[in-house]
């Protein structure tokens, strides 16, 4: 009887697992697969390197902790139009839309031929398109 009893303590602990994933982790967002890594011919390895570890935590949902690096990216080469981009996902993932708007359309003016940038749908809706 108490073979029985932990048998089916067993299976009701697996099912509670397998509905709520166990993990914990953070909600998981559109914009985590957005986010871009640099180009691989972009000449500033420095901001190249601080966009991708942002990419990174991004795609983790740490949102705060990828934006410091979008900012340490473009603080190191303004020019690099994917930490732009990838600040406005995450500022928008943070509520700052006003924040988010200017870096989209920092992001937009940079890379106005990007696909991946210019059609994006947060983008998008962020400057009135």
């Amino acid at each position: 009887m108490k073979s029985k009893h932990l048998i089916l303590s067993i299976l009701a602990v697996c099912l509670l697992i397998s509905c709520y994933g166990g993990g914990g982790g953070p909600p998981s967002s559109p914009a985590m697969n957005m986010v871009l890594n640099a180009p691989k011919d972009f000449p500033n390895k420095d901001a190249s390197a601080q966009n991708d570890d942002g990419v990174s935590h991004a795609q983790q949902g740490h949102w705060d902790v990828s934006a410091e690096h979008f900012r340490k990216a473009i603080a190191t080469d303004p020019n690099l139009a994917e930490a732009h981009f990838n600040l406005a996902l995450a500022l928008d993932e943070m509520g700052k839309h006003p924040e988010a708007t200017e870096e989209f359309k920092k992001a937009k003016e940079l890379a106005p031929n990007n696909p991946k940038i210019a059609e994006n749908e947060i983008l998008k809706k962020h400057l009135g398109m």
